[in-house]
């Protein structure tokens, strides 16, 4: 039965606080193979549900679109504020037939700026780094209540409760630059609140201490509850000067940083100093002093809704302790027991900790990712020494306590717990929970080698430990966001996510902090005005265009091209206007230049770790401006600019002649690392082969070079290298990178028994480096086969590559379309001569199978079966099954082209 599910808008299902300037609405369909096939698709939108039939809708009614069959862009009048809007879908096929989607909701956010009556409001007293503030306000209800909504932002991190019930998610609001776009959440909390008394409170973080992976800005904390009564009346409550502020708050104020980054700042708390009924009714006003106004420029912090969905409690870790012993405390204090607990792998998130409770003893949770050689902690955040990263409790003295230490992340394998006199058993006393941005994970793999399964795991493990709030390179030393990193985690995340919201945030925070040269931070949003952290990285700009043009591919979605073509242009324009006028190339510029990471082997001509003195072009630079330059003439055609569409293309054609002509050793047939050197690198010709900047006559060579060169790609190149030999006929050899389980690689180190993948080839760097995890990629879309072959997978591709050794695989992936998924299998010892392929194809998709024969010309020997009814014998098509549109024999493999449905395939004679 075909049905019409998965009804979204900005990617969620009945989301609170929508932005009705830029409404990103989508669905799914669902017809099974043999039914009549959608042709059309319309969408409903009213303020009350029983106003959703054709003629009826007040709102919009789309018509029939026959261009669109999952996803419209909004048509209709312009949608108020904080109001519940119903929708649904109707879908018709060639036969006429049309059936209808259940009714969905959203509920529309606060986007007139005018709409935002609460003020920005802090403590009275003098600013500190890591400062706390606990807020709270009784309000009267004054009857039953129909709606409510919240609205609420903090700089930076917050916690919201209703009469002491905690409201909303972990790592909110997600960092930006707060002049550029200050993210609100955004609650339907009607369930939440009765007529009468309420309290409304929140505790505040404001970090301030000018790091890494944050905007300094001002403290404040801003809330507005708006609330409509059953009898239609409406009333609005917001933070001002009259909220309260609680004065002696159980979080200590000025904490340490956890190293000089000025990232994820101690928790140090005293459960003493706090009355548990500070967020409930009639709390004792003489505790409390009234708040101030926070100094923050509200007509200069614009307010947007986070689309990004909140940190979730992802899973629960029972540690198992793997040491015990009574030490000697400082300066002659008493021995002190140190427990020492693993966790079995990296985490990202923090302990909770469930003890019966003494008065005035201190808890520390102090975590790494190693230990030392006696057994305990290692005082390091990854490999940089931090006396530092730890949280502490301080007892009130209750029969049960539990704690958690949330309002930051902290990422560890082993946590030491100091300070508590008792054995804490694992799991009933402490537990250690993995948060992670709530994308829903949708992709899947399984082979018959377990070092496969294994390393996929692994690599998806490090995604879920490196998006918290935003995508970052690591959870522990950095926990920045950084455009490399985030362009190569795209890899895994697009296919086994639902991550556009968390990518999109990566291109509108850099969009927003653009240079005004038209380069970017090296990570942001950042203190970039601080000196630690004034860097840029040149080859890291060019990322952007290879970024959103990834996304466009990935959903299609053409307005992400609107939204960011000017930011992609501005950068673009900037490297093309250095270049050097006698070889047509960019040269070594401002920054610090990276070609490969981490211990790269590329040779610049000069330190290229150091502001180089040198400025002779080097290859990587110039091919990723290529590459950029050619993505930007094409985004330019898809969005109407044809003027530049024309002179990029130009450009584009320019820069690869000054490439070859420049940096290519046609006696060899190699590119150079640069015009500096003489190098000749595996990598460098590995990531010009992947871009189409060889020489067609000499392709072959270069294919046959890196197949065969020993590894001298680190993570950065290594990429490109998989995909130049994957898609030039060296699949055995990208396999064997993939899967050896000897130094170097990926499969080395899940070999060592790692769980999360390292920062680069050594375990001596990062152990959770996010950037490390597209194998999982790589086996999806080129062992099992699956590719996009068309903007939001329109068509598709499957592929599959067989390797020796490898009996079977599948994989599912996540496409807006809903969960395209394949596996292949061989044939047992009675049956070697012969492979099954199953595959789901969503509605709405068209895919070809690509199907090998393992024989030179084995066309004539092959037998193609579906759903046991033979498609090919004797060399020729001899019938189609249902959705089978076509097959025929090319370059050793018989294609099939299939519509959407489920297939079940069996090659035989190969």
């Amino acid at each position: 039965m075909a049905l019409i599910h998965h009804l979204h808008v900005d990617g969620q299902d009945s989301p609170t606080g929508i932005d009705v300037t830029d409404l990103q609405i989508s669905w799914q369909l669902d017809y099974a193979r043999g039914e009549a096939q959608p042709v059309a698709a319309q969408l409903l939108l009213a303020t009350r549900r029983d106003l959703l039939s054709p003629g009826q809708t007040d709102i919009w009614d789309s018509g029939m679109m026959t261009g669109r069959l999952t996803d419209c862009r909004y048509g209709g009048p312009e949608l108020q504020d904080c109001t519940r809007y119903w929708w649904k879908v109707l879908a018709r096929d060639v036969k006429g037939d049309v059936i209808a989607s259940e009714p969905a909701t959203f509920l529309t956010g606060l986007n007139d700026a005018e709409a935002w009556r609460a003020q920005w409001i802090w403590k009275p007293g003098e600013l500190q780094i890591n400062d706390f503030a606990y807020f709270r306000k009784d309000i009267e209800l004054r009857g039953p209540i129909r709606q409510a909504l919240l609205f609420a932002s903090a700089h930076h991190a917050m916690r919201l409760f209703i009469d002491g019930s905690r409201i909303g998610g972990y790592g909110s609001p997600a960092p930006t630059n707060p002049e550029q776009r200050k993210l609100y959440t955004a609650y339907e909390v009607t369930s939440s609140l009765r007529p009468g008394k309420v309290c409304l409170a929140a505790i505040a973080h404001y970090l301030g201490g000018g790091g890494q992976n944050y905007v300094d800005g001002l403290p404040g904390f801003r809330l507005q509850l708006e609330v409509i009564y059953e009898d239609g009346s409406s009333e609005t409550f917001g933070t001002d000067e009259s909220w309260q502020i609680v004065q002696e708050i159980p979080h200590a104020c000025g904490t340490p940083y956890q190293q000089n980054r000025r990232v994820s700042a101690i928790e140090d708390y005293d459960a003493r100093k706090l009355d548990p009924a500070w967020n409930r009714t009639n709390f004792a006003a003489e505790a409390c002093q009234q708040a101030v106004p926070s100094g923050i420029p509200a007509h200069r912090w614009p307010m947007k809704r986070q689309r990004l969905q909140e940190g979730a409690e992802a899973e629960l870790i029972v540690p198992t302790l793997v040491k015990q012993a009574l030490t000697p405390g400082d300066d002659g204090a008493p021995e002190t027991l140190r427990q020492v607990f693993d966790a079995g792998q990296i985490l990202s998130g923090w302990p909770r900790i469930t003890l019966s409770g003494i008065s005035g003893a201190t808890i520390r949770l102090r975590y790494s990712e190693d230990l030392d050689e006696h057994g305990f902690v290692k005082h390091h955040v990854s490999n940089e020494t931090s006396h530092h990263y730890y949280d502490q409790y301080t007892m009130r003295g209750d029969e049960l306590e539990i704690w958690q230490p949330d309002f930051s992340y902290k990422a560890f394998r082993y946590i030491e717990v100091t300070g508590y006199p008792e054995t804490i058993r694992p799991g009933e006393q402490l537990s250690l929970v993995l948060a992670y941005t709530g994308m829903a994970e949708l992709g899947s793999f399984d082979s018959s080698d377990e070092l496969l399964n294994k390393l996929y795991a692994a690599c998806i493990r490090t995604q879920k430990n490196n998006v918290l709030g935003q995508i970052v390179d690591c959870p522990h030393r950095e926990q920045a966001q950084y455009l490399a990193d985030s362009d190569l985690q795209a890899e895994t995340l697009l296919y086994n996510f639902d991550a556009r919201a968390a990518l999109e945030k990566v291109l509108t925070d850099f969009a927003g902090g653009q240079l005004d040269d038209g380069t970017f931070p090296f990570v942001y949003p950042t203190n970039y005005d601080k000196p630690d952290f004034k860097l840029q990285i040149p080859e890291w700009d060019l990322h952007f265009c290879s970024l959103l043009w990834k996304l466009y591919m990935h959903t299609g979605d053409d307005r992400l091209i609107v939204r960011y073509y000017d930011t992609a242009r501005r950068m673009v324009d900037y490297y093309l206007g250095i270049r050097d006028t006698n070889s047509g190339l960019v040269p070594l510029d401002k920054g610090w230049h990276i070609s490969d990471w981490p211990y790269p082997s590329v040779d610049h001509g000069s330190n290229s770790l150091e502001q180089e003195n040198s400025s002779a072009p080097f290859a990587v630079q110039n091919m990723k401006l290529h590459l950029g330059v050619d993505v930007l003439s094409r985004m330019a055609g898809l969005i109407g600019r044809d003027w530049d569409a024309a002179h990029y293309d130009a450009e584009a054609r320019l820069l690869r002649e000054a490439i070859v002509e420049s940096l290519y050793d046609s006696a060899a047939r190699r590119f150079r690392s640069g015009l500096g050197t003489g190098q000749i690198h595996q990598g460098i010709n590995a990531l010009a082969l992947h871009l189409g900047l060889a020489p067609a006559g000499d392709a072959a060579d270069i294919v046959d070079y890196i197949a065969n060169s020993p590894w001298e790609s680190r993570t950065v190149l290594s990429l490109p290298l998989l995909r130049a030999l994957f898609e030039n006929g060296q699949g055995e050899a990208a396999y064997r990178l993939i899967s050896k389980e000897s130094y170097p690689g990926w499969g080395y180190m899940i070999s060592q028994g790692a769980p999360t993948m390292w920062e680069g080839w050594d375990d001596i760097e990062s152990h959770c480096h996010a950037w490390n995890g597209y194998p999982a990629r790589m086996l999806q879309e080129y062992v099992v086969g699956i590719r996009s072959m068309a903007p939001g997978f329109a068509e598709a591709e499957i592929a599959p590559f067989m390797p020796e050794g490898l009996s079977h695989a599948s994989a599912a992936i996540s496409t807006p379309l809903g969960a395209l998924s394949a596996g292949w299998e061989r044939g047992t010892q009675e049956s070697p001569n012969e492979y099954r392929l199953t595959l789901h194809v969503p509605t709405a998709m068209k895919a070809k199978l690509v199907l090998p024969m393992f024989k030179p010309d084995g066309s004539s020997n092959a037998v193609l079966l579906e759903s046991e009814q033979t498609l090919w014998a004797n060399g020729t098509a001899c019938g189609l099954t249902t959705g089978v549109r076509g097959i025929e024999y090319v370059n050793g493999c018989l294609e099939v082209q299939i519509e959407s449905g489920t297939y079940d395939f069996v090659m035989k004679g190969v």
